[in-house]
Order: C-alpha cells, then sequence, then structure tokens
C-alpha cells in the first residue's frame, strides 16, 4: 500500500541522517585510533622540535575521544528549542551542518597539519548525533499510527546499530581504516547527511506539531493524508483534537519545569532511570573487553576487528527483532528481560574473567557472555528507552523530557568512559559489578513502578500517570474529613 510506502521511506530518510550517525560516528573512530596518535606526535615534533611523550599522546587523545560526548550534550540541550522552534523535520535537515562541517575539518586535518581540526570535528559530530538522538524518535513516534507507534520510534535504535556495523566494516583495513586513508574514513559521514538532505523533504511534518504546536489544521490534515493515504482520519484527528483542548492554552515547558511540576513526577522517575541506566549497564563496556576476550580464545589478531563486526550485528539483529515485537510484546516485558538477562550474564562473565587462565574452554564461555551480553540489551533497553519519552509525555513536556534524557544519555556515556578503566584497575575481573547493581534496581524498577504504554493513546497514558502522581494527594484528601467535624459547634 502507498501510505505503508511513504511511512516506510519517511523512517529511512530520517534514519540515515539521524541515529545512524550516533552509531556510525563512535566505531569510526575505533580503526584509526594509533594512526592518529602517530599523526599527533609527528605533528608536534614538526611544530616544537621534540615529540610528545607517551602520557601527553594519551592525554590529547582522551581530549579527542571526550569531545565527541561533550557535543552530544551540547547537542541534547539545543535539541529542545530546536524541535519546538523549527519543527521536528527542519531541525533534522539543519542538524546535517554540523556533520558537514565536522567532515571538512577532519578531512583537511593532515593536509593543514592539525590535530586540533581532528578535535573539533569530533565535538561537532557529537552536536549532530545530540540533536537526531532527541528529535528523530520524537519526529517517527508523533507521525505513526498507534498501533504501530512502538515499532517505527524504535527503528531510531535499529539505525544506530546499523551506523555501528558499518562503522566497523568500514574501519577495515582493506577499506578506509589504513594508514593513509583515516581522514577519508573521519569525513565519511558527510554521505548520509548528505542522502538525508535530497531525501528528507519530500516527506511531511510530523502531524501533531502542526496541529498542536503550530495551530495549523490544513497542514496537519495533509501530512497524515500523505502518511496514512486516503483510508478514514476522523478517528485520529479526533484525539489530536483532543490533546490540543487538553494543553490548550499552554506554552511548551522547560526542563527544570517538569521538576516542578508534581503531575509529572512518575514519569520524570522513570525517564531519569531508563536513560541513566541505557548507559550505566555496561553494554558499550563489552566492546572495550571484546578484542582482549578474542585474543584470549585464540583468534589471530588480524582477524579480532571482523570477530568484533559480529558483536555489532548482534545488537542490529536484535534491535530489528524487537521492533517487530514491540506492539505485541509491550515495553515492560522487553525492559525487564533485557535487564533481567543482562544481570545473569553479568555474573557468568565476571566468573569467566576470573577463570580465563584456569579453565582451557572459559574464554570461549567469555566470548558467548559478550555476544549473549549485546543481544540482551538489544532486544529490550537499547530501543525502548527511546521511545518512552515520547509516550509518558504530552506534546508541551515532550521536547523538554528529551532534552533531560539526551543530556542523562551522554553525561553517563562520558562518565562511563571516564571511569571504566578505574574500575577495571580497582576491581580487576569482579569489575561488572557496578553495572550488575545497575540492571538489577533498573528491573525492579520497571516491575514495581511502569506501566505498560502499548496500543494506548497519549492522553489515556497521561490520564493513568496522572492517577498515579495524585494518589497519594488523593488518600491525603479523605483524611481532612475529621478536622472539618472537630470544628463544627455541637
Amino acid at each position: 500500500q502507498l501510505q505503508n510506502k511513504i511511512l516506510i521511506l519517511t523512517i529511512c530518510a530520517a534514519g540515515i541522517g539521524g541515529t545512524f550517525q550516533y552509531g556510525y560516528n563512535i566505531s569510526i573512530i575505533n580503526a584509526p585510533a594509533s594512526y592518529i596518535q602517530v599523526f599527533m606526535n609527528t605533528t608536534w615534533l614538526e611544530r616544537m622540535g621534540v615529540p610528545l611523550d607517551s602520557n601527553m599522546v594519551l592525554l590529547l587523545w582522551s581530549f579527542t575521544v571526550s569531545a565527541y560526548p561533550l557535543g552530544g550534550l551540547t547537542g541534547a540541550v539545543a535539541a529542545g528549542p530546536m524541535a519546538i522552534m523549527l519543527g521536528r523535520k527542519m531541525s533534522l535537515l539543519l542538524n546535517n551542518g554540523f556533520v558537514i562541517i565536522a567532515a571538512a575539518l577532519s578531512g583537511c586535518s593532515r593536509m593543514a597539519k592539525s590535530f586540533e581540526m581532528i578535535m573539533l570535528s569530533r565535538f561537532f559530530t557529537g552536536v549532530n548525533a545530540g540533536v537526531s538522538m532527541n528529535i528523530q524518535p520524537m519526529y517517527l513516534a508523533e507521525s505513526a499510527p498507534k498501533k504501530l507507534r512502538g515499532a517505527v520510534a524504535l527503528t531510531s535504535a535499529s539505525f544506530t546499530a546499523l551506523g555501528l556495523v558499518l562503522g566497523q566494516v568500514v574501519g577495515l583495513r582493506e577499506l578506509l581504516g589504513g594508514e593513509e586513508s583515516w581522514p577519508f574514513l573521519l569525513a565519511s559521514n558527510v554521505v548520509p547527511a548528505l542522502i538525508q538532505l535530497t531525501a528528507l523533504p519530500w516527506f511531511p511534518e510530523s502531524p501533531r506539531y502542526l496541529l498542536i504546536d503550530r495551530g495549523d489544521k490544513e497542514s496537519c490534515i495533509s501530512a497524515l493524508q500523505k502518511l496514512r493515504g486516503t483510508s478514514d482520519l476522523s478517528a485520529e484527528l479526533e484525539e489530536m483534537l483532543a490533546e490540543q483542548a487538553a494543553v490548550k492554552g499552554q506554552r511548551a515547558k522547560n526542563p527544570w519545569e517538569l521538576f516542578q511540576n508534581p503531575g509529572l513526577r512518575w514519569q520524570l522517575v522513570s525517564i531519569v532511570v531508563l536513560s541513566s541506566a541505557m548507559q550505566l549497564c555496561g553494554n558499550d563496556s563489552m566492546y572495550f573487553y571484546a578484542a582482549y576476550v578474542f585474543q584470549e580464545a585464540g583468534i589471530p589478531e588480524d582477524k579480532i576487528p571482523y570477530v568484533v563486526i559480529g558483536t555489532g550485528s548482534c545488537e542490529l539483529i536484535t534491535s530489528v527483532t524487537c521492533n517487530m515485537i514491540i506492539d505485541y510484546a509491550g515495553r515492560r516485558p522487553l525492559l525487564l528481560g533485557g535487564y533481567i538477562f543482562m544481570a545473569a550474564w553479568a555474573v557468568v562473565f565476571m566468573v569467566a574473567l576470573s577463570q580465563q587462565t584456569q579453565i582451557s574452554w572459559m574464554p570461549y564461555l567469555s566470548m558467548a557472555c559478550i555476544f549473549a551480553y549485546i543481544l540482551s540489551f538489544g532486544i529490550g533497553p537499547a530501543g525502548v528507552t527511546g521511545v518512552l519519552p515520547t509516550e509518558v509525555f504530552d506534546q508541551m513536556s515532550r521536547p523538554a523530557a528529551y532534552m533531560i534524557c539526551g543530556s542523562l544519555l551522554w553525561f553517563n556515556l562520558f562518565l562511563v568512559g571516564t571511569a571504566f578503566p578505574f574500575i577495571v584497575k580497582s576491581l580487576a575481573h569482579f569489575c561488572y559489578i557496578p553495572f550488575l547493581v545497575v540492571c538489577v534496581c533498573t528491573a525492579l524498577y520497571v516491575w514495581f513502578f511502569l506501566p505498560e504504554t502499548k496500543g494506548k493513546s497519549f492522553l489515556e497514558i497521561s490520564e493513568e500517570f496522572r492517577k498515579r502522581n495524585f494518589k497519594a494527594k488523593t488518600r491525603g484528601g479523605f483524611y481532612k474529613g475529621p478536622e472539618e467535624i472537630k470544628t463544627t459547634p455541637l
């Protein structure tokens, strides 16, 4: 059907220049790491006449790596105002400007003999990822029909995983990961940006944004017709008009206003817990261990990059699987299952690491744990976490909620990246204990406090949270009766 094709093409156009860039830019920096460090040392030697000592090279490399989450944090903070003022689609289009600047800087860095250009490039790449990680799920969830909302918004995670795998493939020595071609590897992120700039203008803006934020009913109907075809739109339009009436007279909220609003308490706690857990659960740290574990398992060093591609492929396969089942299974079971399995595999992984040298088959168990941990992350936490802010917040609170989510995501990515080497040093084989605690606590929170949002309208979800937020106050209200009786004259 034509309308399904339009929705699928909208998803692809938003994803290729959106969250795809996040995954792609995380993985392309790994392959040329040693070449960039040599380039830093050579450049410094030419400028100052003395080489850098190894600690200084490591410090400069740390700055280069840290520039990405710092840019991501900046992008996450900028995404809210952009989504409100420019709209979802226009924000995604303008966001490509950051990648084009980044590609120009990194592509010309060796020619200009400036490693500072690589640092700046990574910052702009991070800004792009920060904006797209917030706006793409919002744009897609607002454009999708209710019964497909979870699956459509979850494609953001699939595009992240696809970017991760393609980054690993393009970073192979035979392609762009060689000593001569690394500037082209870092600049290759301009290709997805150009594809999005060419494709996305042909597709409609979010119908909800057009009606509720802009008050433009005609454009909303036009966008809906493009996305849904000629099917009856009256029920969906009625639901949107009810949501518009519910927020009438309100303006888009700022992040600090969400913290002050008692009517949003549980929504806010839920996204803070889940967004933090997504980075603090240790999935990214598995990639840190992958090369060491594969080496211990006897895989030749020159073949390890090919096996590492398998880890990225695991995340891609599970996010696509999760995409297919989210609107049948629901959000809670996928989150619960993901965190419980990750907790179990963390225990097995620590035992396997501690026995790595004693028992001959332990490296293979460690290898299995890496794949299983990444599979467990992909089946739930990786995708569902990005869908929830759209579902549990109304139109006026949604951009601010994504600003909070995005800021936590990038801050925690930076925190784990900085702290993990020290955790490994102090806890050795038991370095996954902090991640195990996070997984268990998050699973308990989901079990006891997170309601299911599958198949419900935004208003129905808001009503469910409203009852939860004001439950205590309602109980308190019944208690005021006797006080009134006390003051009644006998």
